[in-house]
């Protein structure tokens, strides 16, 4: 997450929900399975599950939002894996 701004992981998990609400409606949502598995507002790293099937879906939502609370902020993804142990295994690397 790219932003001068630090938001708390309640304000961050709203801004995704309502991305992909917005772009795929309440049954897109619903399919997505978001989970905030880990947020660490200092580095600016944030963990999140999500269905595989709504992989593509998912990351659209992400890309979309430029603005939390008014505040500018851009989402990259940096790691997709099967399983949040290789994950962890990767940002490790």
């Amino acid at each position: 997450m790219d932003s001068s701004e630090k938001f708390d992981s309640k304000e961050f998990m709203d801004a995704v929900w309502n991305a992909v609400s917005k772009l795929f409606g309440e049954y897109g949502a619903s399919q997505a399975g978001l989970a905030l598995i880990d947020y660490d507002a200092d580095r600016r790293l944030v963990v999140i599950r999500a269905a595989h099937a709504a992989l593509d879906m998912v990351c659209a939502a992400l890309a979309s939002i430029i603005k939390i609370q008014d505040k500018p902020v851009a989402i990259r993804v940096l790691r997709v894996s099967g399983t949040i142990r290789t994950l962890y295994k990767k940002i490790k690397q």
